[in-house]
């Protein structure tokens, strides 16, 4: 699958199965706490970055023997609302599935009329805001030199009259650049004008694009969800051990295995964890006989050994 990952279980998605529209890694931002590391191509001009139709012929191979889905997530390796083919895509997921569709997507192509009509074909729309002052936007989300804070939180505010679906609005808080009181007050200003839904507050939980890029307290997170309105929630993990545990991993990884090899980083990206957490989990499942080892050249891949009482 090169467009396609999951299904993920997702603390705010349920069971998500992923589509990515875009080439790594191709964004309108580079923002310092990335999970998916440095912008390589830092753009503003939309285009058709894949065959939508090989999008769509992959979802629908993974709905035919998948499980029942909550969401198909379009989200990804970069910024979704640069593809051209988004409402389209979308379209065609409505088509195939009753799951709920949802776009991640870091806001700053709202001011497009034609981004917000394609946005609006979702069920739920995931819009981050990290920072509405020019100095914490610079520092935090590192945008192409066109995009300025002010017109994207204009832009929210558009798409909330135009848009009759959820709006999950989103904001990373990073230790010393958008977690003052000023900028947080910005912030809630910014949410009373665009009347999300949520307020989903989150911090760096998982390896960013930029070292030194710190998380902050709960305690902190948890008084800026305060300052930022009844709809706000803290999402971040708590701090210590694995940065992010995904209840009913294992089974996940049995039934990825069960259907075709897997590699550790087929898993990562799947379940949402770490290279060395994938390394670690299939490691102790191949020590446990659940899965075999398969090697294809110069490739290790993982194969499920048929459980008691069931053929493989």
């Amino acid at each position: 699958m090169k467009h396609v990952f999951g299904p993920v279980p997702s603390r705010r998605l349920g069971l998500s199965l992923g589509v990515d529209l875009v080439v790594p890694k191709t964004c309108t931002m580079d923002c310092i706490y990335c999970e998916c590391g440095p912008t390589t191509d830092c753009r503003i001009e939309r285009d058709s970055f894949v065959d939508p139709r090989a999008v769509l012929d992959e979802l629908a191979a993974v709905l035919k023997d998948g499980p029942r889905l909550d969401f198909v997530t379009i989200s990804g390796s970069g910024e979704p609302t640069l593809s051209t083919d988004l409402g389209p895509v979308i379209d065609g997921i409505r088509e195939m599935t009753d799951a709920r569709v949802a776009v991640l997507t870091n806001a700053g192509l709202v001011t497009d009329p034609a981004v917000r009509a394609a946005l609006s074909k979702a069920d739920v729309i995931v819009p981050s805001l990290d920072a509405v002052s020019a100095e914490a936007f610079e520092r935090v989300n590192r945008p192409h030199a066109s995009l300025d804070p002010a017109a994207i939180v204009d832009g929210l505010v558009a798409l909330r009259q135009e848009f009759s679906g959820e709006i999950w609005l989103e904001t990373v808080i990073v230790a010393g650049i958008n977690d003052s009181d000023d900028e947080v007050a910005l912030i809630a200003e910014a949410v009373r004008r665009i009347r999300p839904d949520r307020v989903q507050v989150n911090t760096v939980v998982r390896p960013p694009a930029v070292a030194g890029t710190e998380a902050v307290s709960s305690e902190r997170l948890a008084e800026i969800a305060a300052a930022l309105g009844p709809s706000a929630e803290v999402i971040a993990q708590p701090s210590g051990g694995s940065q992010r545990r995904i209840d009913g991993a294992e089974e996940l990884i049995y039934e990825m295995a069960a259907r075709r090899p897997v590699t550790v980083q087929d898993v990562a990206s799947a379940v949402g964890i770490s290279l060395a957490e994938s390394a670690k989990l299939i490691g102790a499942m191949t020590d446990e006989g659940v899965l075999e080892v398969v090697r294809h050249g110069d490739m290790l891949y993982h194969s499920a050994m048929a459980r008691k009482g069931e053929g493989k």
